[in-house]
C-alpha cells in the first residue's frame, strides 16, 4: 500500500520539527528495507510500515504533559494518537490494532512477540544509534542484545564497522 497519505499526516503532525521528521523517515525505510530482506508476509510488511511511519507519534503528548520523551510515556501516550490518525486515513481495524500494540511496546525489549515488532525495534536502534552518538560499546551491546534478524545485524555491522 501506498503510505504517503500517512508520511504527509505525520510530516503535518511534526510540522516545523524536521528532526522528528527526519527520524521516523529512517526508521521508515531501514523497516521497509530489513522486512524485505527477511521476506516476510505482506500483512506483517504492511503492519511494519505503518508501525515505523507512526512510531514515535506519542512523542509531542509526552513533550505536553510530562515535559519529556521518556519510552514509557511515549508507549503510553502513542497508541491513542497512532488510532485517531489511522482511522481518519481509513486503514482497517486489524492493522490499527497491531500498529498500535506496536506503538505501545516499541521501547520494550523483551518478550518482542512478532516479526513485525522485532524488525521496528532493530531499525529504530540503527537510527537511534547513530543520532544519539552512541560508543562503540555500546553498539556492540546492542548488536548482541537486541539484533536478532540477519538483515539488521547485517546493516548494522556494515553501518557501524563493527
Amino acid at each position: 500500500m501506498d503510505h504517503n497519505k500517512l508520511i504527509l499526516e505525520m510530516t503535518k503532525y511534526y510540522s516545523g520539527d524536521p528532526q522528528r521528521i527526519q527520524h521516523f523517515m529512517k526508521v521508515y525505510a531501514y523497516a521497509r528495507m530489513i522486512g524485505e530482506m527477511e521476506g516476510i508476509s505482506g500483512e506483517d510488511q504492511e503492519v511494519l510500515e505503518v508501525a515505523a511511519i507512526v512510531h514515535d507519534i506519542g512523542i509531542k503528548v509526552s513533550m505536553e504533559k510530562y515535559g519529556d520523551s521518556v519510552g514509557k510515556h511515549q508507549e503510553a501516550e502513542g497508541p491513542d494518537v497512532a488510532r485517531e490518525m489511522l482511522e481518519s486515513l481509513g486503514y482497517d481495524e486489524y492493522l490499527i490494532q497491531r500498529v498500535c500494540y506496536l506503538v505501545g511496546h516499541h521501547h520494550t525489549y523483551h518478550d518482542i512477540d512478532g516479526i513485525d515488532y522485532q524488525i521496528l525495534v532493530e531499525a529504530d536502534f540503527l537510527v537511534n544509534l547513530f543520532e544519539d552518538k552512541l560508543s562503540e560499546h555500546a553498539i556492540e551491546s546492542a548488536l548482541k542484545e537486541i539484533f536478532v534478524t540477519a538483515a539488521g545485524i547485517r546493516i548494522c555491522k556494515l553501518m557501524f564497522g563493527v
